[in-house]
């Protein structure tokens, strides 16, 4: 039998399908579309039906107690330029689920994905994992249906678990948020349903070279797949075909290997976990002695305390115009649990910049990483991709006042670009937010040596940390989930 991670890899060295062709997909995705009745509302807060204001706190919370709601925080720190600041965050302390099943046809791991419509989403469509659920949701607090599929995660004793670990959300909007994100493989029968289709990995990682198709809950899922398969260890490119072919498992007439030049570094820095300049020793030592010097404290306070905040009758926003704002919506949706509702959404203000840096070292492709402090952090800090940013909040910074690297990626020749999209941020929480995610490959003549907090980490490396809780933030996880080999 196969390693997991040998199943995945031949899963993402797939685009042949018998049940969904790659190019077939759009037009049953657009179909999905245009199958169901959506429609989407800015309305004024007082329209608002099981939310509000209390009148106490400023808070604007659901009739249940349940969801989330919208509190402020104080926050101190002695990272960046500005010690202390207020803000509106969303507190959501219930651990949701995040799931794709998966199973395997003719020796091949397919995963079963959903056209999903949230209310934030842009083009409200975008393709989600099997089961995108908090628990207010699946435990019915909203008095609607329950999700399709859910059983399968929760009951797992008749399946094999491929991944499972905890998983923070964007720290500068949600406090000490995480969801469970989950791949279990099953062998029994599944009916697709009409808004599920069976992927291979190699076909997703092509979808998400387009904009806005494949939404966060599933790039997040996906970022933890490993590749660094047991019986692939110190292998080549020109050595995985045959190897595979060996094994007996495929027909290797569906299996793709042709690797352009970059492909092949980045196949080699995928299933590298002993080749990085720095091993995981060094790695945790680094992180944990960032995490002792830095300091965060984050105080939960009020809405109405919020310093440099107002409230108009439709949006809640920074006096400056900066970050994002508060607003609120109302949903009709044939196709969810509930058919209609109201709720608040994060509404940024400009979509921003979330990138890799990659340089060859010693051979192999090695990312940037950088440690991030988030005020919403579970756990003060956690690396992320070498710049994340909403460009706009530095519109009048002096370049010396800039986050590392913003400048470069910002006028970087179109020739060192290998990915560049725009993907969407959660459309459930978040309204039509988009950021500008990209790869770019550096010279020789990139130094090595970089700030404090950076570090150089091959994606095998990055794979094996993302495994346990914590480690990479959300927009670090989304955009390595971005890079296929095909």
């Amino acid at each position: 039998m196969n390693s997991k991670e040998l199943d995945f890899l031949i899963s993402a060295l797939t685009k042949h399908n018998p049940f969904m062709k790659t190019k077939s997909f759009m037009d049953w995705f657009f179909s999905r579309q245009q199958a169901h009745k959506f429609h989407i509302e800015q309305i004024p807060f007082e329209k608002l039906e099981d939310w509000s204001f209390e009148p106490s706190t400023g808070n604007l919370t659901h009739a249940s107690g349940k969801f989330f709601f919208i509190e402020g925080i104080w926050v101190e720190t002695n990272v960046g330029r500005i010690s202390q600041w207020s803000q509106p965050i969303m507190n959501q302390p219930e651990i949701g689920i995040l799931g794709i099943l998966a199973k395997k046809f003719d020796g091949i791991l397919y995963f079963l994905m959903q056209a999903k419509m949230e209310p934030g989403n842009i083009n409200l469509v975008q393709l989600a994992p099997t089961v995108q659920a908090t628990r207010s949701n699946y435990t019915r607090v909203h008095k609607g249906g329950t999700p399709p599929y859910l059983n399968y995660f929760l009951d797992k004793s008749k399946s094999t678990i491929l991944v499972d670990s905890l998983q923070s959300e964007q720290g500068a909007r949600f406090l000490r948020k995480r969801n469970r994100n989950i791949i279990i493989e099953t062998s029994k029968e599944v009916p697709v349903l009409d808004d599920y289709c069976w992927l291979t990995l190699g076909q997703i990682h092509k979808l998400i070279q387009y904009d806005n198709i494949i939404n966060m809950d599933a790039r997040t899922v996906l970022s933890c797949i490993p590749f660094a398969a047991p019986e692939l260890q110190n292998m080549g490119v020109s050595e995985l075909l045959p190897t595979v072919k060996k094994l007996g498992t495929v027909d290797m007439s569906y299996v793709r290997c042709d690797f352009d030049e970059f492909q092949t570094k980045l196949f080699t820095s995928a299933t590298a976990t002993n080749e990085g300049i720095y091993d995981s020793d060094t790695i945790i030592s680094w992180l944990t002695e960032l995490k002792v010097y830095y300091e965060l404290n984050t105080e939960r306070i009020p809405l109405k305390f919020v310093k440099n905040w107002h409230k108009t009758d439709y949006q809640i926003l920074h006096d400056e115009g900066k970050y994002f704002a508060v607003i609120a919506v109302a949903v009709q949706a044939d196709n969810r649990e509930v058919a209609s509702w109201t709720q608040p959404l994060m509404k940024p203000q400009e979509s921003g910049i979330v990138a890799y840096l990659v340089r060859n070292i010693n051979g192999v492709l090695h990312f940037l990483v950088q440690a991030k402090v988030e005020a919403g952090n579970f756990d003060v800090v956690e690396m992320a991709p070498t710049v994340q940013c909403v460009t706009g909040n530095y519109k009048d910074e002096k370049p010396e006042n800039l986050p590392p690297f913003l400048e470069y990626v910002s006028n970087v020749p179109p020739e060192q670009v290998r990915f560049s999209t725009f993907q969407s941020e959660e459309g459930g929480r978040f309204f039509q937010e988009e950021n500008k995610n990209m790869l770019i490959e550096l010279g020789d003549d990139f130094p090595v040596k970089v700030p404090d907090n950076y570090i150089w980490m091959t994606m095998g490396q990055i794979k094996n940390f993302i495994r346990y809780n914590n480690f990479f933030n959300v927009e670090g996880r989304c955009l390595l989930s971005c890079f296929g080999f095909m």
